[in-house]
């Protein structure tokens, strides 16, 4: 019985330092501009090479936003927190964090690839001009299944924002964007 308590005790604490170091980006997860445009590259890459009709779509798109290596965990309590670049016609125009923290049935760990395609003018320029967008509440983005065959469906991917989360390693119960803050940073 006192072994159970003190395993329960030790499984908490680490959770909760995990989630903890998930809320706190400035101090656990800095990255160069260098960093994260090289993350962002890699995994337009791979977007490209394993998604058929992907380097067209992106070609259609107004913006990309993409995170590269997203931390999700949880037990009962979780966080996220990730960093990214938005690009336009290919550049980069400013960065991004992505967080968000959640109570309730879940229970893991992964890190995710998150890329979110505006694809009409209006959607890029509202997110832009937001301070600190938040998925769900200030857009939709609808999340993207790309399928067995690994491709996208331009049937399905006719939102003003679309997303696909990709290169997900670990499991982790539930999947989604809502709640999701994304707040410009400085690199």
């Amino acid at each position: 019985m006192r072994a159970q308590k003190l395993i329960r005790s030790v499984v908490w604490t680490v959770c909760l330092s995990l989630v903890g170091s998930l809320m706190l980006p400035g101090v656990s997860h800095a990255r160069t501009a260098q960093e994260i445009d090289a993350s962002v590259n890699a995994v337009l890459d791979e977007f490209v090479k394993k998604v058929k009709g992907s380097r067209e779509f992106l070609q259609t798109a107004k913006g990309v936003l993409v995170f590269a290596g997203v931390i999700k965990a949880g037990i009962g309590v979780g966080g996220e927190y990730g960093e990214g670049a938005l690009r336009i016609s290919g550049k980069t125009v400013a960065y991004y964090s992505i967080g968000a923290a959640s109570i309730g049935l879940q229970l893991g760990a992964q890190k995710k690839d998150i890329i979110i395609v505006f694809l009409q003018d209006k959607a890029l320029k509202d997110f832009q001009a937001s301070e600190g967008w938040q998925v769900g509440v200030n857009g939709s983005v609808v999340l993207v299944d790309l399928g067995a065959d690994a491709s996208i469906d331009t049937t399905k991917a006719n939102k003003p924002i679309v997303g696909f989360v990709v290169g997900q390693k670990g499991l982790m119960y539930n999947l989604t964007l809502e709640g999701s803050k994304i707040s410009k940073i400085q690199k």
